[in-house]
């Protein structure tokens, strides 16, 4: 829940900002020189990228929030199984081990968004993220029945 929190409490100031941004080129704009309406063209254009950045961003979340909790009503969430260090880190032999065996679940398996999410969260546990966010981009196409693009 804090996550959550978090997240939306930093879209939000990231809105703020976007308006605050987009208000500036608006302005320059209004000046009607041509480099001023160039230079507010072009920070114009930057909370056009924030606000789609922001908004595919917020859809993956989403999606593999609903993966995660139609897994767990089907008791197919991953357990943890990590050895972690007195510190609380995660033990890295621990995090091989348990990824060696989601990556042969998922090779049995390549079809199936379970084993996919669940290689998803074993990359992430080993700190691996942009594979962990490839292979749950994998487990929401094959989860919504759409083509995979690799």
């Amino acid at each position: 829940m804090r996550a959550k929190i978090t997240y939306f409490g930093l879209a939000a100031l990231l809105v703020v900002y976007f308006v605050l941004v987009g208000s500036r080129g608006v302005l320059l704009i209004e000046q009607g020189t041509p480099v001023t309406v160039l230079f507010g063209a072009a920070v114009l254009v930057l909370p056009v990228i924030g606000a789609w950045f922001l908004w595919q961003n917020t859809r993956f979340a989403r999606s593999a929030n609903r993966l995660a909790a139609q897994l767990e009503a089907e008791g197919g969430l991953p357990v943890d199984e990590l050895v972690r260090t007195p510190g609380g880190r995660i033990d890295r032999d621990s995090a091989d081990a348990v990824f060696a065996k989601r990556r042969a679940e998922t090779e049995q398996s390549p079809d199936d968004w379970r084993t996919w999410f669940r290689l998803a969260v074993a990359y992430h546990d080993a700190r691996d993220t942009p594979r962990a966010r490839k292979a749950m981009q994998r487990a929401i196409a094959l989860h919504a029945g759409r083509p995979i693009r690799t």
